[in-house]
């Protein structure tokens, strides 16, 4: 943590903070404890704020969700389905076992942020998000009406259609690597370990759809990074870890994706509007601005406690930089 913050405080003032800790963020107490330790460990003089989530599990208590809530420490929950991604042991697998946790939340207008993924054995990888909204999610929803819901990190053509037609209290983020990647460029010619994340790179029409829906306008879509560091050695290994540690660069990669469809104008929504609308949090006043030259440089590791980080590396040349204050970084 350490080692990666400064990269995201950097270019973002805010981030919703994930709780798959070992052992996860589960009550207010843990959320605030966690959040201490963010900001003892950011640099002098940066400014970032840290929004807190709670893990949810079976065993999720409806009234220490709402004190947190009340408080203005934790701004929503997360449902991981037991076993989709990194340290999610500890999540949900009989929904039934969660659902006055969930009525408590639409009561109070607390958010669900959901891996969307469902985690049978028999269910294709490339198919548990197209699973999970027919099985899971759409059912949550009519169940609990009025429950916010944000569709974390979707992939699939279907995710986005779904999203689109979700009404007011559904939105859906979208990570850098599945607007610019498709599952060839991890899997031609040789695995490529950094590019491996849950849920999986998608076909290239997945990624199509995925862009028409970053770049069209609509606001119910919003960055979610979902940048995820892991040591190099984690994912350079017989079984790699699964995460794209994308903070350094995300905001030069959305620039190429967005000018390439000729909806730089969208940017600044995507990016740093559409989230806080949802999750009713003002819009963030200090700017930073982005200027087109030359092939961008940036650090291709980040060294930290627990060994060198790989950044994320689009395959492509990046042009955009990001000037802060007359920086050019």
């Amino acid at each position: 943590m350490e080692g990666v913050l400064p990269w995201s405080a950097r270019h973002f003032a805010r981030a919703i903070v994930m709780p798959n800790l070992v052992p996860p963020v589960v009550t207010g107490a843990q959320a605030a404890a966690y959040r201490d330790r963010i900001m003892a460990a950011l640099p002098e003089g940066a400014t970032f704020d840290p929004l807190m989530t709670l893990y949810l599990t079976e065993a999720t208590d409806p009234d220490d969700v709402a004190h947190a809530f009340a408080s203005g420490l934790v701004k929503a929950v997360k449902l991981y389905p037991a076993g989709a991604t990194t340290n999610s042991a500890s999540g949900v697998s009989n929904f039934d076992n969660v659902r006055s946790v969930l009525e408590r939340m639409a009561e109070i207008g607390l958010p669900l942020c959901v891996h969307g993924e469902v985690t049978r054995g028999e269910i294709d990888i490339f198919d548990r998000e197209a699973v999970f909204i027919e099985e899971v999610l759409d059912p949550i929803r009519r169940a609990t009406p009025g429950l916010r819901v944000v569709m974390e990190h979707i992939t699939t053509a279907e995710a986005a259609a779904y999203a689109s037609e979700g009404g007011d209290d559904l939105g859906a983020t979208i990570t850098v690597q599945h607007l610019m990647l498709e599952r060839n460029d991890m899997l031609v010619g040789g695995i490529r370990p950094h590019y491996y994340c849950l849920p999986i790179l998608k076909r290239r029409r997945h990624r199509e759809a995925l862009v028409k829906a970053a770049t069209g306008g609509d606001q119910r879509f919003f960055l979610g990074t979902d940048s995820a560091p892991h040591a190099t050695h984690t994912k350079e290994n017989a079984c790699g870890c699964a995460g794209c540690f994308t903070a350094p660069v995300a905001l030069s990669c959305l620039a190429e994706v967005f000018e390439e469809a000729g909806a730089l104008d969208k940017l600044a929504a995507f990016t740093s509007v559409n989230g806080p609308l949802f999750y009713g949090l003002p819009v963030n006043v200090e700017t930073i601005t982005l200027e087109k030259g030359a092939a961008l440089d940036w650090p291709r590791q980040i060294e930290t406690g627990a060994g060198p980080v790989t950044v994320f590396d689009a395959g492509r040349p990046l042009h955009w930089h990001v000037r802060d204050n007359g920086a050019d970084e």
